[in-house]
């Protein structure tokens, strides 16, 4: 969108001489000369574009540091990190600190601030060049190398960190996880309007927790009570596997659909 070439504006008004604006575009690489002198001269959005994506990226990386610093807590214990990408407690011997993560996290807000900054500079001026706009090579060289650094941590953490699969699997025992596929299989297969397979899954869930059991775990005669409807075909909906590999639809989290997504994002990064 911003791959226009300014070369010709001349100070802010173009130039009286025949150049070929188009010919000195082409030869440099740019998709077009800039449709405007005084614009092209006087704006930055180019910088103010490229920190505004910055800032966006470094806010995603720093909700992926938030979660790593979660799941590598104890009460999750989901991820263990590199000790490349960790350090030891000042005061307890045995706990690492997720450091890479929680720098992810800090970072983000030196990255976003370089977009304020440059922002809050251009928003004064008036058109063509003033002295101000010398101002934008710190915000961007500062944002380019933080976010660099950002990248390389995290790419650098996900693939040296290590997966508890099994604490994963056992979270997914707690909340009652498919209670929406149970709501949902009530409506396939008994055609039940969802709000009432809404309140009978509650009604049946608050049966499993008096118990103390799983859906799965909860006998077929227990949920006829609450809905005389349900064979036992309804426990092909209560695993996390099969909850999970019903998630088809396209961007879902079906295991299928997650290797498409990993093949199209690594096409896109060819």
């Amino acid at each position: 969108m911003l791959n226009e070439c300014p070369l010709g504006s001349a100070a802010l008004a173009g130039t009286p001489y025949p150049i070929d604006r188009e010919a000195t575009a082409k030869a440099l690489g740019f998709d077009r000369p800039t449709a405007n002198s005084l614009d092209a001269v006087s704006d930055r959005d180019f910088a103010m574009e490229f920190l505004s994506v910055s800032a966006i990226a470094a806010m995603h990386l720093s909700r992926l540091g938030e979660e790593l610093v979660l799941w590598s807590s104890q009460p999750f214990n989901f991820v263990r990190m590199a000790d490349a990408y960790a350090t030891g407690s000042s005061i307890m011997p045995q706990k690492k600190n997720p450091d890479g993560a929680e720098l992810l996290r800090g970072k983000s807000g030196r990255i976003a601030s370089q977009f304020d900054r440059l922002l809050l500079v251009m928003k004064g001026l008036p058109l063509a060049y003033n002295k101000d706009t010398q101002e934008d090579k710190e915000p961007v060289f500062e944002a380019a190398e933080q976010l660099s650094l950002c990248l390389q941590v995290a790419a650098g953490m996900i693939e040296t960190m290590q997966v508890n699969a099994p604490a994963m699997r056992k979270a997914t025992e707690a909340g009652y996880p498919t209670a929406t596929d149970l709501a949902d299989w009530l409506v396939s297969t008994l055609n039940i309007p969802f709000r009432d397979a809404h309140h009978i899954t509650a009604r049946i869930v608050e049966t499993a927790q008096s118990q103390g059991c799983t859906l799965e775990a909860l006998p077929l005669s227990t949920m006829q009570k609450i809905e005389p409807g349900i064979t036992d075909a309804v426990y092909t909906a209560l695993s996390v596997d099969a909850s999970l590999n019903r998630r088809t639809s396209y961007g879902g989290t079906a295991p299928a659909r997650i290797k498409e997504a990993l093949v199209m994002a690594r096409k896109g990064m060819e």
